[in-house]
């Protein structure tokens, strides 16, 4: 008798699921080093592209909103951060009911060490793919992110 799962069909949604567990695991352990997780990196990654790309202190609800993160987790793991003397989180000068972020000199070297990594991460693993712009295309369609929504954009080199 053959092995039926020899023969099953596999899922698209099962092989991305595998793909991104893979993904996610070559991230954190990309990260583990700089002490790190994926949603702190994801976080000091788009503050960084708010201020020192566009030039501007975003609110937590900003910032969770690009990053597209839960505004209550956003709030907490902002405050780890704070307290490692990474991000700075004042009253917003004209809404006291909010924070108005930016990075500390620790915290913008770090967000750069850590892009550097993540990006050699997703160059290796994405080398596995010929066609970068055909990919780029389904990810997009795939993740509801358009052409014309401001994703961050990090160049370190």
């Amino acid at each position: 008798m053959s092995d039926p799962a020899a023969s099953a069909p596999i899922s698209l949604g099962f092989l991305l699921w595998h793909a991104t567990l893979r993904w996610q695991r070559l991230i954190a352990a990309a990260l583990r080093p700089l002490e790190l997780t994926h949603v702190q990196f994801v976080l000091l990654a788009v503050l960084w592209w708010f201020t020192e790309i566009l030039g501007e202190r975003p609110t937590q609800r900003a910032l969770a909103d690009q990053a597209g993160t839960d505004r209550m987790m956003t709030s907490q793991v902002l405050r780890a951060l704070e307290r490692r003397g990474l991000v700075d989180r004042p009253t917003h000068p004209t809404d006291a009911r909010a924070r108005e972020l930016a990075l500390t000199p620790a915290g913008a070297e770090l967000a750069l060490r850590a892009i550097a990594l993540v990006e050699e991460v997703d160059r290796q693993f994405f080398a596995a793919v010929a066609d970068q712009p055909a990919l780029e295309e389904t990810l997009r369609a795939l993740s509801g992110i358009g052409p014309d929504q401001p994703v961050p954009e990090v160049v370190t080199s």
